[in-house]
């Protein structure tokens, strides 16, 4: 049949064979939308309440709308039982599903990209439905943006700058206040040699972010006004190339970051001169490294780099530098909340490692982040435990240490306080042993928090301070972001809101002070100040709650949806607490359950 469902602006079915059924119902849209995007199968009397629920014989008015729906979907489709069961024809294709977990090539030239789900389809009298459709917008909307960025960087890494300049144009577009969109295409505009373009875009920059947030541009688009086009470097041999690398590496080891990072990124135009495609994949593999995890606020270089080393390896069958790109990429994304796509990179990963232990624990760890970021669980322990093995086969203690970490964040979250602190403890000591100081505000910050779950304010205040202390040490804006928060949540416990309120404002300000933050912890804190604004009605708290939905909904943080759906109907938003019900029927959480 070769049927396509156009979810993406204005709705409409497409077959190859050019006669498809169209619905007469806007609401058979919205109720098709439900169904694909929902994760688990709805009850027919959900379905009937979400939708229908003003209709004199809401169960006849989804049997109706269901009848629609599979005329549509012809002979090679079913839609059936109670749950209701969507099975799509072997050949149909879903652009929201594209988008979401397909390849960058093929979903950027869908026609519907960047622009609202189910444009022009309004569903009078049914307030949760409308709440779960806004959330959904925004997640497709960031989902699209994600594949511009990606367009772009991907083009770039295969030569062609005009199409990435193109892709880099939309995805700034979308989303103007993004850091790193404007630093690509800056880059772009000066890789091409235009110059002045990128003069206007920066000025347009500046212009912006200090109209809505008083700041200049960060380092990240400084650095892209400095960039100077492509320099092969000079004539050299590969051992010289290769001991620059070694000395980069050593120099970033030894704390001198700054200094070890240019190095680098001369070794990669030599590396380029050589031809030598060993010496191309591995600098930027190192260089790629030293920006994401060392030279903080530098992801969006690494990202380049992530990408040109992945093509360099494809187009030479390496499959190992493959798997190490893309389980990078996949952190990236992982940091900034792309959950759908940092799936993707690390599943990439994992096929590609060939069950190399090291390997395997990275990509798993990572996997197992993304799925806790979500809150699926179970399936994030799953990974992690695999995780926490492989790590301890590999012999790395530090990827282990993490590993441990996310599991006690789990722990935390579902409240098994004991299972929590086991994890944290773990964590904490192998981090310590191993002399891994940059990772131990984490576990300490997350450690803090159970003792104050425990009801122990003072002994999660010596963790939290002490966490703390070192965060600001190591000028780690997350962790200071993430201790400063547990920190605040003591003093809320203790009876002083004032100073609760200035504090998890600070937390904030920490945290996203560079244009890389970790997402997920922003959208925590955000829970802290919109929990403490409704218990002291702080003036500021819808604007707090309405940025919390938000950044939660486009990212997929699923608790995160549900708390911040919680925080609006408590503010008397119609439709918001049915809608968080919808969202936590698929979360393996009793505390979760427990609010709704």
């Amino acid at each position: 049949m070769g049927l396509t469902i156009h979810l993406l602006g204005s709705p409409r079915l497409e077959s190859s064979t050019g006669d498809v059924y169209q619905f007469r119902s806007r609401k058979s849209w919205g109720l098709l939308a439900f169904l694909v995007l929902n994760d688990h199968p709805p009850a027919r009397r959900q379905l009937a309440s979400l939708l229908f629920s003003e209709a004199d014989d809401p169960l006849r008015a989804l049997r109706w709308s269901l009848s629609e729906i599979r005329r549509a979907l012809g002979d090679g489709g079913s839609l059936e039982g109670d749950p209701v069961v969507l099975r799509l024809p072997v050949d149909c294709v879903v652009d929201v599903e594209l988008v979401a977990k397909g390849a960058w090539d093929v979903a950027v030239d869908l026609p519907g990209l960047g622009s609202d789900l189910l444009d022009g389809i309004v569903v009078r009298g049914a307030p949760a439905f409308e709440s779960w459709v806004l959330s959904q917008q925004r997640h497709v909307a960031a989902a699209s943006e994600a594949i511009l960025h990606e367009a772009a960087l991907g083009s770039l890494s295969r030569g062609d700058t005009q199409a990435a300049l193109a892709h880099a144009t939309r995805a700034a577009m979308m989303s103007p206040l993004d850091e790193n969109h404007q630093a690509l295409l800056i880059r772009l505009y000066r890789l091409t040699g235009d110059d002045v373009a990128a003069e206007r875009q920066f000025e347009a920059c500046a212009e912006l972010f200090d109209r809505e947030f008083g700041v200049a541009p960060g380092p990240i688009v400084l650095a892209a006004m400095r960039e100077t086009g492509d320099d092969m470097g000079t004539d050299t041999d590969p051992a010289s190339v290769a001991a620059i690398v070694e000395a980069g590496s050593a120099a970033i080891a030894a704390g001198a970051v700054e200094a070890g990072v240019q190095s680098l990124r001369a070794a990669v135009g030599l590396a380029d001169a050589t031809s030598a495609t060993d010496l191309r994949v591995g600098s930027r593999l190192v260089l790629a490294e030293a920006l994401v995890h060392s030279l903080r606020g530098f992801d969006e270089e690494g990202l380049a780099a992530l990408y040109q080393a992945d093509e360099v390896a494809g187009a030479h069958g390496d499959r190992a530098s493959m798997a190490h790109a893309r389980a990078e990429v996949g952190y990236v994304d992982f940091l900034r909340g792309r959950y759908d796509r940092a799936e993707r990179w690390l599943t990439d990963a994992l096929e590609l490692a060939e069950d190399a232990p090291s390997m395997v624990a990275k990509a798993k760890t990572y996997l197992g982040s993304v799925e806790s970021d979500r809150s699926n669980y179970e399936n994030a322990a799953r990974l992690l435990e695999q995780a926490i093995e492989m790590a301890r086969v590999a012999g790395e203690p530090r990827r282990e240490a993490f590993a441990l970490s996310m599991m006690g964040r789990i722990g935390l979250l579902r409240h098994d306080l004991d299972a929590a602190a086991d994890h944290l403890d773990a964590s904490i000591e192998i981090a310590q042993r191993d002399h891994w100081l940059a990772l131990l505000p984490w576990p300490q910050s997350l450690r803090g928090e159970v003792q104050l779950a425990r009801d122990d304010p003072e002994g999660a205040e010596v963790l939290l301070r002490q966490a703390f202390a070192r965060a600001c040490q190591l000028g780690d804006p997350c962790w200071e972001g993430m201790s400063a928060r547990g920190l605040a949540t003591v003093v809320a416990a203790r009876g002083e809101p004032d100073r609760a309120f200035e504090t998890l404002a600070d937390a904030r300000s920490r945290c996203n002070r560079l244009a890389d933050p970790y997402v997920w912890l922003d959208v925590y804190i955000l829970d802290a100040q919109c929990s403490l604004g409704l218990r002291h009605g702080h003036p500021d708290t819808a604007r707090w709650v309405d940025t919390m939905r938000h950044l939660a909904s486009r990212t997929g943080m699923n608790e995160l949806t549900v708390r911040a759906l919680l925080h609006s109907a408590a503010l008397g938003h119609d439709g918001d607490a049915s809608a968080a019900a919808l969202v936590a029927a698929d979360i393996d959480n009793p505390v979760v359950r427990e609010l709704v």
